[in-house]
């Protein structure tokens, strides 16, 4: 008897196609991708492009010539990854190092494993660790927001909300003088701050989860479980002491948290298949963020969390697998 041949992950029984659901992300990117091209201007666009361009010309490249199998370029995946790449990066970082992370996200982070619903990390996610533990020093010079930036000259660089917290705590200040150094919370919700292309908006970025929820093409329990444990987590140390650990809201809104929640941590063939599994990802995610930004080296923790927690996909689907059709349920 012949074997059965199964295809990479995910498995889904629904009506869209992969390319109208890819699409569907890209669809729900406009709106931060907007306030991200109002606040960086042109050198967020042209990062944008480059990221875009880039993948889906590594992806064509690796296709065409070194795997020589179908090409996939236009069903929407390779366009997401630069895009994400792109949110994930500093808007002044230099073209070339934008390549190089496309380089990493497609053929290290996706291709190397045969490419869409094989991989077993976040392609975006990839590339971005791989940037900013190569160039630190590039992935770490934020452009302050200055509305309809046109030049990469014109900006201003400075800390993050984040680097804010982490280097002034490290000096001994209480968190109460610091808080006096940032935006507040509306600024920080709507994007007036420093931080990378994409990340900086939470509005922006719940209005397009809101989005992908109505369309079916994400559910709640990875977000929600996500940003729910990072905020219990947070608020905790918070409340034993709040002049050394921001609160929970500043967490929230600041950094890369809504956008990995939302968009990176809930990608299908990265993040489990069962609902339960989901919530203990999205645990799991929001509790390493956590303990990286308070007390890792690096002032934010989402990157590193969400490829941890990538990593135990296969033992969490093999513990909350749903149970086969005809199974017996053991009751008691």
């Amino acid at each position: 008897m012949k074997a059965l041949t199964v295809s990479g992950s995910p498995h889904f029984h629904t009506e869209q196609s992969v390319s109208k659901i890819m699409y569907g992300v890209v669809f729900s990117l406009v709106p931060a991708m907007l306030v991200s091209f109002y606040f960086f201007g042109l050198p967020a666009i042209l990062i944008t492009l480059t990221a875009v361009v880039s993948c889906m010309a590594f992806e064509f490249i690796i296709q065409k010539y070194l795997i020589k199998g179908p090409l996939t370029i236009f069903d929407g995946s390779a366009m997401i990854t630069g895009v994400l790449l792109a949110f994930n990066v500093p808007a002044n970082l230099p073209f070339g190092l934008v390549v190089i992370g496309s380089a990493v996200a497609i053929g290290m982070g996706k291709m190397t494993f045969g490419g869409l619903g094989k991989n077993p990390f976040n392609p975006a996610l990839v590339g971005r660790v791989f940037l900013m533990i190569s160039f630190p020093v590039q992935m770490t010079t934020y452009p302050e927001p200055t509305a309809f930036t046109t030049k990469l000259t014109d900006a201003v660089t400075g800390p993050t909300p984040l680097t804010i917290i982490k280097d002034g705590v490290g000096r001994g200040e209480s968190i109460s003088s610091l808080m006096m150094q940032i935006p507040d919370y509306m600024n920080l919700m709507m994007g007036n701050l420093g931080g990378s292309v994409g990340e900086i908006s939470a509005i922006a970025l719940i209005l397009g989860g809101i989005y992908m929820l109505l369309r079916k093409i994400i559910s709640w329990h990875t977000p929600v479980a996500f940003l729910g444990s990072a905020a219990a987590f947070s608020a905790i140390f918070w409340l034993i002491q709040p002049e050394v650990y921001p609160d929970p809201v500043f967490h929230l809104f600041t950094g890369g948290l809504m956008l990995g929640a939302i968009y990176m941590a809930t990608d299908y063939a990265t993040s489990p298949m069962a609902p339960r599994g989901m919530i203990l990802f999205g645990v799991g995610c929001g509790l390493l963020t956590i303990i990286i930004r308070l007390f890792g080296a690096y002032p934010e923790g989402v990157a590193f969390s969400i490829l941890i927690m990538n990593a135990f996909v296969p033992l969490i689907n093999r513990a909350f697998k749903p149970k086969r059709f005809g199974e017996e349920v053991k009751n008691g």
